[in-house]
């Protein structure tokens, strides 16, 4: 739980640490290279796309390069990240751009119990040999770890409207 860090007005900390309450292990598959650094990054893909991408990449750790095949140029992915670096104790969250606090599961924020980010991006360049992916863009700090890799869809990832 992080001890005195800033509360917003009508922000709830939680009364317990999240990663002290771990149940299954994750494995990083690589890590996200970027021009991002805290303090220096975009809040969100919209702005990162605006100002260039970040020289957005993802070099996937040895042994991971494989499960590229059928991948290419061009096409659409979701890269989901854990955000090392950010706080897991807000429940409910006062961000600027809403009238009124909000519980944490209706934000992108990237303080949330466990801080998994998921990004829609397109693939720009493909080494399946190294497993460097270039990605348009990302708003993830330089080494960011990498969980997974999944298509992106849009028979699957569009839900019906109705």
């Amino acid at each position: 739980m992080a001890q005195g860090r800033d509360i917003r007005e009508g922000e709830i900390q939680l009364d317990f640490d999240p990663a002290q309450q771990t149940e299954e292990g994750v494995a990083f598959i690589g890590h996200i290279r970027s021009d991002w650094s805290r303090g220096n990054s975009p809040r969100n893909l919209t702005p990162a796309r605006e100002s260039g991408g970040g020289n957005a990449r993802i070099e996937l750790k040895p042994g991971y390069a494989a499960g590229l095949r059928g991948l290419e140029v061009g096409r659409r992915i979701w890269v989901l990240y854990w955000m090392d670096r950010g706080r897991r104790d807000l429940i409910i969250q006062a961000p600027g751009h809403t009238p009124e606090p909000r519980g944490v599961f209706s934000l992108r924020s990237p303080v949330r119990p466990n801080p998994i980010a998921m990004a829609a991006v397109i693939i720009t360049s493909i080494d399946h040999d190294s497993g460097v992916i270039g990605i348009d863009a990302t708003d993830a700090f330089d080494r960011t770890p990498v969980v997974d890799i999944k298509p992106w869809i849009a028979a699957i990832d569009v839900p019906p409207t109705g």
